[in-house]
């Protein structure tokens, strides 16, 4: 999940609020490309999240996945749980349009997916499958799985999800989703969305869409320059390739729907209780140094991880 840079910020004069933190989630992908200073300089400031302190590479505090309870502020606010792209910090002082009110029957931790479901709506916003589509979807991480879950509910002809780890592709089979191994991906796609992060993924995808097809690149890959096969499917098939970032409103529909009109359809989104298989990880917010260590190497808890949870309730 790429960051959301230059999201709005709050008017001037709005009285400052704080949020007592209870949970925060790692966005791996981004974040353990932060982690090991694999920022591409000339992108710094584009990337960077809403509420960071520091410059990057070093020392920065970042993340953008937090929920909250107000304790202090408006007291219209007083006891509002809320979720805000917010780094992982115990407190937070902020305006009201810096946070959105979780909705009622959404837990604290599933609402840490707003994030996620938020990427994936952008995502469907950007090149947006019609009825009776054929569409794939390229990596089964965390932006992967959201935006599966929230493309299963479309009058969709074909909706797979391609995977290359099998314990991923038996946690999303009994959500209801069709996963694959890349060699049994059908073809002849409408769109393919690619979210691996990987220069197989994006190979793969450009071989599955269909003549005139569209490949939806979500993928950051930070300081990595991907070599990108165009000499045999691109133009021979007049494929095309379109960039989704959740930083802005897709161009069709930004003139209609601001940022946090997306966040607050992502949170709706959340009533969905598949979301809470995404969640493979729960640690004390004491662990983040280790997590991020953990997450960026080559580890077990690294290839089973969706999104990993941190609590900051006490005992956590």
């Amino acid at each position: 999940m790429t960051p959301h840079a230059g999201t709005d910020a709050g008017t001037g004069g709005e009285q400052m609020m704080r949020v007592r933190t209870t949970a925060s989630a790692v966005s791996k992908g981004t974040e353990t490309l932060v982690h090991t200073g694999r920022v591409p300089p000339r992108v710094a400031e584009l990337m960077a999240a809403p509420h960071q302190l520091g410059d990057f590479p070093h020392p920065v505090s970042y993340g953008y996945l937090a929920v909250g309870i107000v304790d202090e502020g408006p007291a219209a606010w007083i006891g509002t749980r809320v979720f805000g792209l917010l780094p992982h910090h115990s407190h937070h002082l902020v305006v009201p349009d810096d946070v959105h009110p979780i909705p009622e029957g959404i837990s604290d931790h599933r609402a840490l997916l707003a994030g996620a479901a938020e990427t994936g709506l952008n995502i469907l916003w950007q090149s947006p499958p019609h009825y009776g589509d054929r569409v794939a979807i390229i990596g089964g991480g965390m932006i992967g799985a959201a935006t599966a879950l929230l493309a299963s509910h479309l009058p969709l002809e074909r909706l797979e999800i391609i995977e290359t780890n099998p314990d991923r592709r038996a946690l999303l089979t009994s959500l209801g989703l069709t996963a694959l191994a890349p060699e049994d991906a059908g073809d002849d796609c409408d769109i393919v969305i690619h979210t691996s992060g990987s220069e197989a993924g994006l190979a793969r995808a450009l071989e599955i869409a269909g003549d005139d097809g569209t490949v939806v690149e979500a993928s950051w890959y930070g300081d990595t320059e991907p070599q990108v096969a165009l000499g045999a499917d691109f133009h021979a098939r007049r494929l095309s390739i379109v960039a989704s970032q959740v930083g802005q409103v897709p161009a069709g529909h930004r003139a209609r729907r601001t940022r946090s009109e997306r966040l607050g359809a992502a949170l709706s989104a959340l009533h969905d209780d598949r979301f809470d298989a995404l969640i493979t990880g729960t640690s004390g917010w004491q662990d983040l140094p280790w997590l991020m260590d953990e997450l960026s190497s080559d580890t077990a808890l690294a290839t089973a991880t969706l999104c990993h949870v941190l609590d900051y309730e006490e005992g956590s």
